[in-house]
C-alpha cells in the first residue's frame, strides 16, 4: 500500500513507519519543517506541511491508499489536537481515503471506577500528563461525532512506552485493558504493529478500538 505518515518524526509515528517500511509499503513521512526533512531519505519519502492548510492537504493525499496520523502537539499546545486531526479528517473524506489516528487513553473507561475514564477517574493520572489527556479526551470526542470521514481510532494502554516488538497484544473496545498484575502497558513497537494490522486488515473502521499486552 502507499501510506502517507503524519508526525512521522515522532516517538510513536517513526515506529510506525518503520513498521510500515518492513512491512513493505510504500511510506512517505510528514513532518512540520524543513527542518525535519533528513535522514531516512533513501527508503522514505519526507514531505513538509502544514497540516492546518485545509486547501493543500486533499492534494498532498491525493494517490494514497491510507494516511496515519501520529501528530501530537508541543507541550503548551495540547489544545491544538483537535483541530489538526479535524482538518485531517477533512482532507482525508475529501480524498476518500481511510485515516487511522494515534489517539488517547483519555476516554477510556477504568474497570472497576463506576464508569470513570482515564481522565476523570480521581487520582488516576499525574498532574503533568492531564492536558494532552484533556486535549486527546476532545479528539476522540471529535471523532466520534464525524460522520464523513472513514477513520479508525486507536487508544494506547496507560503505559505506551519504548521497548520490545513482540508481535502479539491483546485488543479492546472502549475499556482500559489491565492484565493479571494489575498493568496496563503495551512497547510502541506493538502497537505500531496493532496500527499496521488494521491497515492491512481493516476492522474497526468508524469505531475506536485499544490494545495492550
Amino acid at each position: 500500500m502507499k501510506i502517507v505518515v503524519f508526525g512521522a518524526r515522532g516517538a510513536v509515528g517513526s515506529r510506525i513507519v518503520a513498521e510500515a517500511r518492513a512491512r513493505g509499503h510504500n511510506v512517505t513521512a510528514v513532518v512540520r519543517s524543513s527542518t525535519q526533512l533528513n535522514g531516512e531519505a533513501q527508503t522514505v519519502k519526507s514531505v513538509a506541511a502544514d497540516i492546518t492548510d485545509a486547501t493543500a492537504l486533499p492534494s498532498l493525499l491525493a494517490g494514497f491508499d491510507l494516511a496515519i496520523s501520529a501528530v501530537r502537539p508541543p507541550d503548551g499546545q495540547e489544545q491544538d489536537l483537535a483541530t489538526l486531526t479535524e482538518s485531517l479528517l477533512t482532507a482525508a473524506a475529501t480524498a476518500k481515503i481511510c485515516l487511522l489516528i494515534v489517539g488517547g487513553a483519555a476516554s477510556l473507561l477504568v474497570p472497576d471506577k463506576n464508569l470513570h475514564t482515564v481522565l476523570t477517574a480521581p487520582g488516576f493520572l499525574p498532574d503533568e500528563v492531564v492536558p494532552i489527556a484533556r486535549a486527546s479526551f476532545a479528539q476522540y470526542e471529535l471523532c466520534r461525532e464525524e460522520r464523513h470521514a472513514d477513520w479508525t481510532y486507536l487508544s494506547p494502554p496507560a503505559m505506551l512506552v519504548p521497548g520490545e516488538r513482540k508481535g502479539h497484544y491483546r485488543i479492546g473496545a472502549d475499556t482500559l485493558l489491565i492484565d493479571g498484575d494489575g498493568n496496563s502497558h503495551i512497547s510502541m513497537e506493538d502497537f505500531s504493529v496493532a496500527m499496521l494490522d488494521e491497515a492491512e486488515r481493516p476492522s474497526h473502521r468508524q469505531a475506536r478500538f485499544t490494545v495492550a499486552y
